[in-house]
């Protein structure tokens, strides 16, 4: 585990640096075992002097799924441009499946395949037109082509939709056909930028499977950004937790959650607390509770036994002249890690990212 303390452009397809799409056996990062993704200290401002990256630093192994975890405005996004070479950085380096993004940007976009928030899919073509066209640009022709049309349909449950206008698909399907584009030329490393936002719960569920399928069943490296806290638990072997531009820990759910020793309880009090309420010196110093935090109306401790701990906290809390309105007991989640390594929930998080865009869009979304 680590603390932090500190469509792309298409390639030409001739001349004699062009290389075929690589075939299933073919993994050249996989044979070489060296990171499938590197990034160092990268710093990313734009104007109006907003920091979108801090000090941006991950390595994601060959093979792994990667999750970058963090709300909106993070910069996961940010950090997924740079290394799909559609952004530069102000500084710092990275490279993907060997290739410095910022050298050999070309060799870059060979090698991976990327599925942006937007969907870069034709709406007036059809599904088959839509991956026909994709991997005409990637150099297939002919017979390898249609096979492998017939194969992405397939896969992605496409097949009888095929021949019908992208247009009309559902925001499911629509999304299959993504990952499918971004898969057409084999590529070494996938690129999933927020793939399941906007999703009804069934589609959020069956992306999630396909996604499970692609590492499993080929061993593709995958590095996934996501907002939403269940999604990077079920799908990456390792996380990376971002905030304001930079990783705040990193690790495997596991590793992250248990960490947390104890179990996590939840206070919501009638009025928040401000400043140093005497409610902080009163849950100072309790028998088996640790690490209490403040959050507006929400107090938040670690405990050995919750259940325990609940009946200590709100006597405390009662004596301090505090109105509980509820408390709950979980084991430790995600998002209590998060409120550790970066200092406030992952909802206040959120709302902070999305206050900006109201006030611009005028107090409406």
């Amino acid at each position: 585990m680590r603390h932090a303390k500190d469509s792309p452009a298409l390639p030409t397809r001739t001349g004699p640096s062009y290389r075929p799409p690589r075939s299933p056996q073919e993994s050249p990062v996989m044979s070489t075992r060296a990171p499938a993704v590197q990034a160092h200290n990268l710093i990313k401002t734009y104007p109006g002097d907003v920091t979108a990256l801090n000090g941006m630093g991950i390595t994601v192994e060959a093979g792994t799924v990667f999750g970058l975890l963090g709300p909106n405005g993070a910069g996961k996004s940010t950090t997924v441009k740079i290394l799909t070479t559609l952004a530069r950085p102000d500084s710092g380096r990275a490279t993907v499946a060997g290739h410095d993004v910022l050298r050999h940007p070309d060799r870059v976009r060979r090698a991976i395949g990327v599925v942006a928030q937007k969907s870069g899919a034709d709406p007036v073509a059809t599904g088959r037109e839509n991956l026909q066209l994709q991997g005409r640009l990637y150099g297939l022709t002919g017979t390898a082509l249609n096979r492998r049309v017939d194969e992405l349909l397939e896969r992605f449950d496409l097949a009888d939709a095929g021949k019908r206008v992208v247009k009309g698909y559902s925001g499911g399907m629509q999304r299959r056909l993504d990952v499918a584009l971004g898969l057409v030329h084999r590529p070494e490393v996938l690129f999933l930028d927020e793939p399941t936002t906007g999703l009804d719960p069934e589609a959020r569920t069956a992306m999630w499977d396909e996604i499970a399928r692609l590492a499993g069943d080929e061993g593709l490296t995958i590095v996934l950004t996501t907002h939403y806290l269940e999604e990077a638990d079920r799908l990456a072997e390792r996380i990376a937790i971002v905030d304001r531009g930079r990783v705040v820990v990193e690790g495997t759910p596991d590793e992250l959650k248990g960490e947390l020793r104890g179990d996590a309880v939840h206070v919501e009090l009638r009025e928040a607390v401000t400043g140093r309420s005497p409610l902080r010196e009163a849950l100072t110093g309790l028998p088996g509770v640790h690490e209490v935090l403040f959050d507006g109306r929400r107090v938040s401790a670690r405990a050995d036994d919750g259940a325990a701990a609940v009946p200590v906290l709100l006597a405390a809390l009662e004596r301090a002249g505090a109105s509980v309105a509820a408390a709950t007991v979980a084991r430790p989640s995600l998002d209590d890690v998060y409120l550790r390594y970066a200092g406030r929930r992952y909802s206040e998080a959120e709302a902070a990212a999305e206050a900006p865009a109201l006030a611009t869009a005028g107090g409406t979304r």
